[in-house]
């Protein structure tokens, strides 16, 4: 048999994706002996006179059109083609710009999802059909673990069916990965990616260019019988960063003044390693087994550099004042001199490093007569080491001691700028050392060490028997399945200090790196080295840090769901039109448990609590379709999300509050006995469709969520905890926990389409255009007893959108993505989250490619060039409200 080629194909189904900060180069080159059903297809097609199949960027729209068409409920599809193309630096960035998703972008990568406007938390991610663990501390996935490379398609469905176990409250993402008996063809092919970093190297040690290499071997034997599919990835990627962060803003003489400020130049490499692989067999005529396994590990060096500024006196750090002469403008100083500022250099190290291995068993039996059954057993489990290394240099130890900065200001709208007179890339001048003598050991710490070990382990089984049936009902489907996951967080601090107790120490010249540019804040050069250097040098050592506030965050979360479900599938004539769809209902009975420690002062007491409890979710999704092409659907649901896990620990500390009329027991920590936040939904959605080549939709949703979880301080009983020798009047105090309280309600609008314009004119063939705009509103309160507000992750507008061109081997795209302000989460001190305002951000990527048409001598071989984030969209946090009250701002190139 000739092979045929279809580059766009190859490259579509088995390729990548680029570096998230700049421009990327691509070559993608299939090996002789591949061939794809659409090649083959388009062959055939083409023999007989009719039109050839369209192939590449195109096909991957009219895949997902006719998945989203045909589908029971109402789902967004992205296929590999898709992927494989687009500018994207994981498959977070292709799932960004289905409508009514968007991202949250970290370090510059996309690497968190957003449905219809709401945060990670309330959605969740499959791989296979199968419940994943995270690299997080808690449920939501970061999507840049999976390599697109071995991704064919994912689903996106907004509305829950009995039948998909594992569902979120606003959406679940369902990754699938090439199936060769599907496939039916060899397939070899290789992808050579290179990036580059406008920003260049911000740091000594670090890159402005990486690397991608890719390849995919696909086969079957047997007569068709026995598939395999392989495929691996090596990512090294450097992503730069320039970071501007404010501690805050005070009153002063009836103004607001910045308050401090802690701003680096970031550096992180990420090298990433991707291997996948299915077996498919089909042992008789109507049984097929198949089975899967990812493993994925990644590292993430990080650097970061730069200066802490403790400014405003209003902190209480410094006797540091404001010269007069300083400009107000808005309420706001906005230029001026501040005296007598102590300035701390930072250089800091981070690691992130998980290992991720997911394997699957599945085997589906056509039993005859109409019976189907399937089994399904899979395992996910996730061992991530989180340290931040924090290392502090100044000009002495202490207060008032060593010299001190005069420093000009300017504030505006993208932060503060400066204008130092004290040269901080000094060795002689800045020092290693306690400047400020902040810590919590004598003289003050020179660093912190904090090593975060989490390991997520998740194992599932599955039954499903369906029957299929003539009339209203076209089957019935019933399964029962089970899920084990156990989850835990072991926080490893250290005070850093030098290990010969001197009060400073110049660093050493040996370990001293070309200095850090910090003109963009106009703070000019500041010493540079690596802290890990110096503690296995010995110039530093580690001093235990045993506080309850370090022992409280630790959990061991353990959860058994038992879930089982009934459903009903429609497929009937109503006229002239066609009604499709399900009704059903899943029950799932959970039983979860938390262990840790209760600490009075630094005295832990272990503790192991938890609940039981069940759920009933009841489903229905209708789809009448027309002779017209138009699609009808409603979706009616239960839907819950289960609780995070940091907030299910149950470690509390407390301790006696002597501040009041009487002594009164207080603590914090986390709630063992937290339900899942419920919510009664409904869809509707009305869409028409071009065949499958394009469509245009509307989609309405209603929520009303019947609870919400919250952290209030509530009444607790401190009976039989470990008081020490402190007397209380009583043994009922109160502690600040996670609660489920009051519910609330959100709704919106999605208006979304796919138009390739050659279905109005011939003239514009080759031309399209893809994409969506969604608002949601939401009438949630963030907290009990305030007024009803913008809660994590949401944002009230998210649209996006591609236009493209592709036509005899040549195409061209440009993507815009936008979502307005909303409450982000970023990593704050040792890796904890920290919530704040962020603006809204538009995204705009592009492509340019080429690949060689048939006959020619490189057939077989694709090129392209894509650029990201091209009008260096920053991503920006301020106090709500409060345009020049900047908190952070980030600039990626």
């Amino acid at each position: 048999m000739s092979a045929s080629w279809n580059t766009n194909e190859v490259r579509a189904r088995l390729a990548h994706t680029t570096s998230a900060t700049a421009l990327a180069f691509a070559v993608f080159a299939a090996l002789p002996g591949a061939a794809f059903a659409q090649d083959a297809a388009a062959e055939e097609a083409a023999d007989e006179g009719e039109a050839i199949v369209v192939t590449g960027f195109r096909a991957a729209l009219e895949s997902a059109v006719a998945e989203k068409k045909n589908a029971e409920q109402i789902v967004e599809s992205v296929s590999a083609e898709d992927i494989g193309k687009l500018p994207d630096a994981s498959i977070a960035e292709s799932i960004a710009r289905l409508p009514g998703l968007t991202s949250q972008r970290l370090n510059g990568r996309s690497a968190f999802i957003s449905i219809r406007g709401f945060g990670p938390d309330l959605s969740q991610t499959l791989l296979n059909g199968r419940e994943q663990t995270s690299t997080g501390d808690n449920r939501a996935v970061e999507f840049d673990q999976y390599p697109s490379e071995m991704v064919s398609q994912v689903n996106v469905y907004k509305t829950p069916s009995a039948n998909i176990v594992g569902q979120g409250l606003v959406g679940t993402v369902d990754i699938r990965t090439a199936r060769p008996l599907e496939i039916g063809k060899r397939v070899l092919a290789v992808g050579v990616k290179g990036s580059l970093t406008d920003l260049g190297k911000l740091n000594a040690g670090s890159d402005d260019k990486g690397f991608r290499v890719n390849a995919t071997y696909i086969d079957t034997f047997g007569g068709d019988t026995v598939g395999v599919a392989l495929t691996a990835s090596y990512v090294d990627e450097s992503y730069q960063v320039q970071e501007y962060n404010a501690w805050g803003y005070n009153d002063f003489a009836g103004a607001r003044l910045i308050g401090g400020n802690k701003s680096f130049v970031t550096s992180t490499n990420l090298k990433r390693v991707g291997l996948g692989g299915t077996l498919q067999g089909d042992l008789s005529d109507n049984v097929r087994l198949t089975a899967d396994i990812f493993y994925s590990k990644f590292d993430d060096d990080i650097i970061k550099r730069g200066i802490e500024l403790p400014l405003s006196s209003a902190f209480g750090w410094t006797a540091a004042g404001i010269n007069p002469g300083y400009t107000v403008q808005d309420g706001h100083i906005v230029n001026g001199t501040f005296t007598d500022i102590e300035a701390v250099v930072n250089n800091h190290k981070l690691v992130r490093s998980a290992d991720l291995l997911s394997t699957g068993l599945n085997v589906d039996w056509d039993i005859g007569n109409g019976w189907n059954a399937t089994f399904d057993w899979g395992t996910s489990r996730t061992d991530r080491n989180e340290l931040v290394f924090e290392s502090n240099a100044g000009t002495g130890r202490g207060q008032g001691v060593g010299a001190r900065d005069t420093i000009g200001f300017t504030q505006s709208t993208s932060g503060t700028t400066f204008r130092p007179t004290l040269n901080y890339s000094d060795p002689n001048l800045i020092r290693l050392t306690s400047p400020m003598g902040w810590g919590g050991v004598a003289g003050g710490q020179d660093g912190y060490y904090n090593d975060r070990v989490v390991e997520d382990e998740l194992s599932t089984l599955r039954f499903d028997l369906e029957k299929e049936l003539d009339g209203f009902f076209s089957a019935i489907r019933a399964g029962i399945g089970y899920t084990d996951r156990s989850k835990s967080l072991v926080p490893d601090e250290s005070f850093v200090v030098l290990a010969s107790g001197a009060a400073d120490l110049r660093i050493p010249d040996q370990y001293l790196l070309r200095p850090t540019n910090l003109d963009y804040l106009g703070l000019g050069p500041v010493i540079s080295y690596n802290p890990q250097e110096l503690l296995d040098a010995g110039i530093y050592r580690l001093v235990p840090n045993t506080v309850s506030d370090v022992g409280t965050k630790a959990y061991v979360i353990d959860e058994q769901l038992l879930t089982g479900y009934l459903q009903a599938a429609i497929d009937t004539e109503v006229g002239s039109s066609n009604l499709t769809g399900n009704v059903g209902v899943q029950i799932i009975r959970a039983d979860q448990s938390s262990s840790g420690a209760i600490y009075f002062g630094n005295t832990p007491t272990p503790l192991t609590n938890g609940t039981k409890y069940t759920d009933v979710l009841p489903s229905l999704n209708l789809a009448l379709r027309t002779p017209s092409d138009f699609v009808f659907r409603v979706g009616l649901s239960r839907q819950i999300q289960r609780p995070r896990m940091d907030d299910m620990r149950v470690a509390i500390g407390y301790g006696v509050d002597r501040g009041g009329a009487v002594p009164i027991i207080r603590g914090k920590g986390g709630n063992p006995f937290l339900e899942p936040m419920r919510a009664n939904a409904l869809d509707l959605t009305l869409e028409k469709y071009f065949g499958n080549k394009g469509y245009v939709s509307v989609q309405l949703y209603y929520k009303k969520l019947l609870n919400w979880i919250y952290k209030v301080d509530v009444p607790y009983d401190f009976t039989g905890f470990p008081l020490g020798s402190e007397v209380v009047p009583s043994r009922n105090g109160f502690v600040e926990l996670p609660i489920n309280g009051d519910g609330g309600k959100l709704y919106g609008i999605e208006l979304a389409g796919t138009l390739p314009l050659e279905t109005f004119t011939s003239a514009l063939e080759g031309f399209g255009v893809t994409g969506g705009v969604a608002y949601t509103k939401s009438r949630l309160r963030p907290a009990p007893g305030i007024n009803f507000g913008d809660i994590d992750g949401y944002s009230r507008w998210v649209a996006n959108g591609t236009a493209y061109f592709e036509r005899g081997g040549f195409s061209a795209r440009g993507s815009v993505r936008y979502r307005s302000t909303f409450q982000g989460e970023l990593a704050g001190f040792g890796g904890n989250r920290a919530r704040r305002r962020a603006r809204g951000e538009m995204i705009v990527d592009a492509q340019l490619g080429y690949e060689f048409q048939d006959g020619s001598s490189l057939e077989g071989l694709s090129l392209f060039i894509q650029g990201q984030n091209l009008t260096n969209e920053p991503f920006s946090t301020i106090n709500p409200g409060q345009q020049l009250e900047v908190v952070d701002y980030q600039t990626y190139g």
